[in-house]
């Protein structure tokens, strides 16, 4: 399994007891939607699979899992901070109508004062907001998307109006 062929659900964050349970932050938005029987945690830059044993969703974007083969204090330490998948085809179906911010990873921003700043090459998911990431004259700059930066979404474009806070791209250029 390629990492291509699945999308990103969160990470394991820490141990929980002696037996091998972990907590993980989802940073998928809602966890409740997905089938957790078995997922992919990255390790070393592969994918491996990982049954699950038993799991418990909280409402603080986290989950208690207990994974097969994973029944020691000292295994789970192992998979802290991994990152984990789902298979493509275990993603949830959404209504045509429905927009989501992460749906905007691909759009091309225009800031009113710079004028075209680049592509949305990920969206990052942080319990207060979500901030975009745009290469711009070689560059990374972020920035929340947020509705007092968001001016106007064209959905038939792809393209993100936003009004971008005055010397925000002047602390990532350098200027």
């Amino acid at each position: 399994m390629n990492i291509t062929d699945c999308f990103y659900l969160g990470y394991i964050t820490k141990t929980k007891g002696l037996k091998g349970e972990v907590q993980v932050f989802f940073e998928f938005g809602e966890p409740e939607e997905l089938d957790l029987d078995s997922v992919f945690i990255e390790i070393n830059g592969k994918l491996v699979p990982y049954f699950t044993s038993s799991y418990k969703l909280q409402a603080n974007q986290t989950g208690n899992f207990f994974f097969d083969d994973v029944d020691t204090i000292e295994k789970a330490q192992a998979i802290i901070r991994k990152k984990i998948y789902l298979p493509n085809d275990k993603m949830p179906e959404k209504n045509e109508d429905e927009f989501l911010i992460t749906d905007l990873k691909g759009y091309i921003v225009h800031d009113e004062a710079h004028g075209e700043l680049g592509e949305i090459i990920e969206i990052h998911e942080y319990p207060q907001q979500y901030i975009a990431v745009v290469p711009y004259k070689s560059r990374e700059i972020m920035f929340p998307l947020i509705d007092e930066i968001i001016k106007e979404i064209d959905d038939e474009e792809g393209i993100l109006h936003v009004t971008l806070p005055e010397g925000l791209i002047g602390i990532y250029l350098g200027e």
